[in-house]
């Protein structure tokens, strides 16, 4: 199998404009759950959003109340994201690899970005997620359900992109080992233009303290 860090950085930089359009095109339930995220946190809370691709309205929420930190491994999604958010802090990295201090932050986003995690990292990085939150943080992410083992789409909006998947009860299952204590953790499917109906578990969950 190619190396899926290069076919995920690779991908969203060759698609980036394409990529936009199409995320523009339709709603998914991401708005209503980073309300929820941001009702839970005072205001100017430390917020890591890992994956956080370039202009998007979930990062726009953010990015306005909170003090932001992004990561992305798409030198092109990072540049689009510094023109939008001049004023927030942005590092190019993988996020399986980057490094914080324990305890950096209120609460740390992930959104469509596990999906592209090998499964044996999975559970590796949820656990620095972990690790980064301060005690009584949340987490608040989104985990495909549809098992999908290591794979490489060949055309994904024109590029091959890699995927990896759990069921919704595995993905349950990592986060409560992790640590994490669940609010809410369920499917719930929307259409993807292009993709059909897609069922990702959307997850708000709490480190104890």
């Amino acid at each position: 199998m190619n190396d899926p860090q290069r076919l995920v950085r690779d991908g969203y930089d060759a698609m980036a404009d394409r990529y936009a359009a199409w995320a523009a095109s339709f709603s998914s339930p991401v708005l209503d759950w980073v309300d929820r995220l941001v009702s839970r946190l005072p205001e100017g809370s430390a917020v890591l959003e890992l994956g956080c691709g370039g202009d998007n309205p979930a990062t726009r929420v953010l990015v306005e109340r909170d003090r932001y930190t992004g990561v992305d491994l798409s030198r092109e999604q990072l540049a689009r994201a510094r023109r939008a958010f001049p004023g927030a802090t942005f590092v190019h990295d993988d996020a399986t690899t980057v490094a914080f201090e324990p305890a950096s932050f209120d609460a740390v986003a992930s959104l469509f970005m596990l999906g592209h995690v090998p499964r044996a990292e999975q559970e590796p990085l949820l656990r620095r997620i972990f690790t980064w939150l301060r005690p009584g943080g949340w987490f608040l992410g989104t985990m495909a359900t549809d098992g999908a083992r290591d794979v490489v789409e060949e055309d994904w909006l024109g590029v091959p992109m890699f995927f990896a998947s759990f069921d919704a009860e595995r993905n349950r299952e990592l986060l409560v080992r992790v640590g994490f204590e669940l609010e809410d953790a369920r499917v719930v499917p929307f259409e993807e233009p292009g993709h059909g109906l897609v069922r990702f578990m959307w997850v708000l969950a709490r480190k104890p303290g």
